[in-house]
């Protein structure tokens, strides 16, 4: 049975299609999970086309997050000034102008200009996903007050489900090839395609009137949101977890293909598997919010999160091991984020959306920043795991010989097709003579490979992947392929005693709420 006051709240969304609101907004994570996957899909591709550095492209790989950091901690704060509805229209066209403008810089391949054109299209899907976090999460807050974990579980679970869509059909859309006199596995039909949804959430959603915030519906003042989200202790606790439990899925996801790739696995594939088991378990939340509450669902989350990190570092890479490591993981990280925005949701309901868009915000920073930190800590187990001499030959191999090629590519500057022929760029051959030179010259002071200088080294010397150095390439590879897994699989070891200590806070939750009788959801009119 609802309160009087869930009654009053869900008398409030009189005229309100809440169905159809709700699938429209559960719509819009759609392209963020489309473009997410399809732009890492498309990187080789760009790169050739365009003739990229590897900078470039990763520049154009992370600047989806870039966008999305800015709708949520440049604008986020000031959505209930902009109103739910205007900020539903800014994901519409971010993602509208970001996929238009990533596909427009197709006529100037080979033109300097066109990696400008691919960023900013980058940029405006990363704007567009931001403000659909910014957006979506207090919205479907005040659609559901009476619900809002569960419900934010569903509207989450299209993330991950969109995901293994948008991975599933770039992969048969490249497999396919030419239909006809059509390449459908070219990468501006694959981008194409997040045109799909895009269009349908801006169907259903934005003709919809949307309800009022929470915020707005108790009468709470602005100032007096901001005043009481930032000095509540229990909100910068939750950001603090929020840090970590981001960093856990972020970091980790980040990797895990990485390394199931060194030890000959298709690590996108074990990606697939847990994004799948995520968006069902997200979908299906009700039970467990039901008999575990928040704070015992992020408890049992932590636990089992570390417990499938600790599989990934100890148990050797077979298939069977990995499916069960990818199953441990999947299971545990499916609840954390949209049980935290839903546990933040209803137990200070006074922060409203701020509360929502500046832990989410944070979030995303520390998450991204897990990612490289882990890999540093991969490289730094990556001697361990090098034969030394071989090494040594190879970036030697690479001071010697690879001048010539870049003396080639700067004979052809200044002429596209003849750059397009060779198909690299000087300055990629020189960072590659650059890097082994460094690694080298570390080595012959120090006595020893030093794993950041010689990772970056026998990396670079891979995606440059000349073809008249393919034998040094797969020689690099080979070596290289098995001392990476073995780093990653140490840097998931160091990760993996965060999530014991997320749960050690939560389980303390957890038991205070069971000595007040249980989980409560607080009422805004009552903080």
């Amino acid at each position: 049975m609802m309160s009087d006051v869930q009654q009053q709240k869900t008398q409030k969304l009189a005229g309100i299609n809440r169905t159809r609101v709700f699938v429209g907004t559960c719509l819009a994570l759609l392209p963020t999970a489309f473009s997410f996957v399809l732009v890492s899909n498309i990187l080789n591709q760009l790169k050739a086309e365009f003739i990229l550095t590897n900078y470039e492209v990763g520049l154009i790989g992370g600047a989806a997050l870039w966008g999305m950091c800015v709708s949520l901690l440049l604008i986020g704060p000031f959505l209930e000034r902009i109103g739910l509805k205007n900020g539903a229209i800014g994901a519409f066209g971010g993602h509208l102008v970001g996929v238009t403008l990533f596909l427009a810089a197709y006529p100037f391949a080979g033109v300097p200009a066109a990696f400008w054109i691919l960023f900013l299209g980058a940029i405006g899907m990363g704007f567009g996903n931001g403000m659909i976090e910014v957006t979506g999460n207090p919205l479907v807050a005040s659609l559901y007050p009476e619900d809002k974990t569960i419900m934010l579980n569903r509207f989450h679970a299209f993330y991950p489900g969109g995901m293994v869509v948008g991975g599933v059909l770039g992969w048969l859309m490249v497999q396919a090839g030419g239909v006809g006199p059509i390449n459908i596995g070219h990468w501006t039909w694959q981008m194409a395609i997040v045109y799909i949804p895009v269009i349908a959430y801006g169907i259903l959603l934005l003709p919809e009137s949307l309800p009022e915030t929470e915020r707005e519906r108790a009468g709470v003042p602005i100032r007096e949101m901001f005043r009481y989200t930032l000095t509540h202790p229990l909100f910068w606790l939750l950001v603090v977890l929020k840090l970590g439990t981001l960093s856990l899925e972020m970091g980790a996801m980040r990797w895990i293909p990485e390394v199931l790739q060194a030890a000959g696995i298709h690590g996108i594939l074990i990606l697939a598997w847990i994004s799948g088991i995520m968006a069902l378990l997200r979908f299906f939340a009700g039970p467990f919010v039901e008999k575990l509450s928040p704070t015992g669902m992020l408890l049992g989350a932590s636990l089992v999160t570390g417990t499938g990190l600790y599989m990934f570092a100890l148990l050797e890479p077979t298939a069977t091991a990995v499916m069960a490591a990818a199953t441990v993981f999947a299971l545990g990280v499916a609840f954390f984020f949209p049980t935290m925005v839903g546990l933040l949701s209803e137990q200070l309901p006074r922060a409203g959306s701020l509360g929502m868009v500046l832990m989410i915000g944070f979030g995303f920073i520390a998450g991204g920043a897990a990612a490289p930190i882990m890999g540093y800590i991969a490289d730094g187990y990556l001697p361990e795991a090098l034969p030394e001499q071989k090494t040594v030959k190879i970036l030697k191999t690479v001071e010697e010989r690879f001048p010539k090629y870049a003396e080639k590519a700067e004979a052809a500057s200044g002429n596209p097709e003849a750059l397009a022929e060779l198909g690299y760029r000087a300055e990629e051959v020189r960072s590659v003579v650059n890097q082994a030179e460094a690694a080298l010259v570390q080595y012959q002071e120090e006595g020893e490979l030093e794993g950041n200088l010689v990772g970056n080294a026998l990396r670079s010397l891979y995606d440059l992947g000349l073809e008249q150095e393919q034998k040094l390439t797969e020689r690099a590879y080979s070596i290289l392929r098995p001392a990476e897994n073995y780093g990653g699989r140490m840097s998931f070891w160091w990760l993996a005693p965060v999530a014991f200590v997320i749960a050690a806070v939560f389980a303390v939750m957890f038991i205070q709420d069971q000595r007040r009788g249980g989980y409560q959801t607080q009422q805004i009119q009552n903080e």
